[in-house]
Formats: C-alpha cells, structure tokens, sequence
C-alpha cells in the first residue's frame, strides 16, 4: 500500500471513530427516537414469538378449542350479545390512537396545553381499557377458566390466553403512567429549555405500536 494511500486509510478510520464518539446522530434521526423504535422491534419479536406460539398451541390442539362467540359474550338486559365487551375495548383502543396522533400534532405546534391534555385522554382511555380487560379475566375466571384447565373445551386456551392478553395489557398500563408522566412533565414546563416536544412522538410511537399488537390479538382469539 503507498504513502498516500495508508494516509487517507487511516484519517477514515479515524474520522469514523472521532463521530461516533462525539455522539454523531446516525441519519440525523434523534437519540431517543432511534432508541424506542429498537425496544419497538424487540418487543415485536416477543409478541410475534407469542402469537405464533398461540396459533401452533391451537392447531395441535387435540380437544375442541373454545367458541369465542360464546366464551366472550355478555348477558345484557337478558339477552346473549357476543363479543360486545371486546368490540368495546377495540374502539377504546382505535379512539386513544386518534388522540395521542392529535397530540403529537399539537406538540411539534408547541401548544403544550393540548398536547397534555390529550395525552392524559389518550391515558384515561388506556385505563378504562385496562379495567374491562380486568373485568374480562375475572369474568372467566369465576367460569372456572385457568391455565391449567378450561370447561369450555382445550386445557391450553387458559394458559395462551391469559399469557398473551396479560403481556399486552402489561404494555397498557405501563403506557398510561409512562404517558400521565409526560404529560404532567409537559404542563410543569421541564420541556421548555429543549424547544420542542419531541418526547410526545417518542411516546405517541409506543401507544401506537399497543394499539397495532392488539389488532392482531382481536383478529387471533375473537375472531378466529
């Protein structure tokens, strides 16, 4: 190799290395935006890991499995409405996604008002959310549904679902503090000396990413 060109090799290598570690934004894409798409893709891989699991568990099942119209279904002024509750919580879930997109709107407006009280809508819907999912599981389980055992059909329904609808509203109700935090923060004004409102992205790419695995699980356990 020549004089010249060990030169430029070497001035390269250290070019590189001198902007990594000035903390170079690699494709001028934020830190903290970058960082939650990756926990995103991880967690992606878990659900999927999840669901993937559930439909083996499912086609492997030797017993029936569950009717989801009947195990899921409400008595309501004496009538038998199936998936009522779960159409519900759909529609809780598709509502807060419009409100956290109206607060991520008004958050690079810098309306920081706004976007803190939609934020803590987008919260209080992820909440109620969480309360009828609560009272869906305590609905089975007074059925006699476990995770070990179902007297609706395969023993394996308890335990895939339980699993699989708990991890999720695991992510929800970490979502509605995690959202009522920045929130909060937002009105104290701890964003000011920044100039701008990205963490209201950050945190509307979470809420979204909840709202989008729980569209798969409506479309696996209701109406599969």
């Amino acid at each position: 190799m020549k004089k010249d060109e060990t030169r430029y090799s070497l001035e390269g290598v250290t070019g590189f290395i001198s902007d990594w570690s000035a903390d170079k934004e690699t494709f001028n894409v934020p830190w903290g935006k970058a960082m939650m798409w990756i926990f995103l893709l991880s967690d992606t891989f878990v659900f999927s890991c999840f669901l993937i699991g559930y439909m083996v568990v499912r086609m492997s099942a030797v017993d029936a499995w569950p009717n989801a119209s009947e195990v899921f279904a409400l008595e309501i002024a004496g009538h038998h409405i199936p998936l009522v509750l779960i159409a519900i919580m759909t529609f809780i879930l598709i509502t807060s996604s419009g409100t956290m997109a109206m607060a991520v709107n008004y958050g690079y407006r810098k309306d920081k008002k706004k976007a803190a009280i939609l934020m803590l809508v987008t919260a209080l819907l992820g909440l109620s959310f969480v309360g009828m999912q609560a009272f869906e599981w305590s609905k089975l389980i007074s059925e006699g549904v476990r995770p070990w055992g179902n007297p609706f059909g395969a023993d394996q329904f308890g335990a895939i679902f339980f699993m699989v609808t708990g991890f999720h509203g695991f992510h929800v109700s970490i979502g509605v503090i995690y959202l009522a935090i920045v929130a909060i923060k937002i009105l104290k004004g701890h964003y000011e000396s920044a100039g701008n409102y990205e963490i209201v992205e950050i945190a509307g790419l979470y809420w979204h990413f909840v709202d989008l695995v729980w569209v798969f699980i409506f479309a696996l356990f209701y109406l599969w």
